[in-house]
């Protein structure tokens, strides 16, 4: 946790309240995030044992998404390909 933390700093200058930093490994195939909530932080991580997330392009740093973006994410879906007003039904 602490080395994430310490990338954050270095690409961003600090961690901002109520953000979350996400990381993936090369393969695409875990995930953790950096959630700083005011008080502290802390770290969830997730680990596909099939496929890989859809991760940006090499040298995109910095990337806003929705909320919709970010479940489709964490559940290893193509969060790319969700517009504005796209929605994530779990069954």
């Amino acid at each position: 946790m602490d080395r994430l933390l310490t990338r954050v700093v270095e690409v961003f200058g600090a961690s901002q309240p109520h953000h979350a930093y996400v990381f993936a490994n090369r393969r695409g195939t875990r995930l953790k995030a950096l959630v700083c909530d005011g008080f502290g932080i802390w770290l969830a991580a997730r680990r596909l044992h099939q496929g890989s997330i859809h991760w940006p392009r090499p040298g995109d740093t910095q990337i806003a998404l929705t909320a919709e973006q970010a479940r489709a994410l964490v559940i290893g879906l193509p969060w790319q390909r969700l517009g504005e007003h796209a929605s994530i039904t779990l069954l």
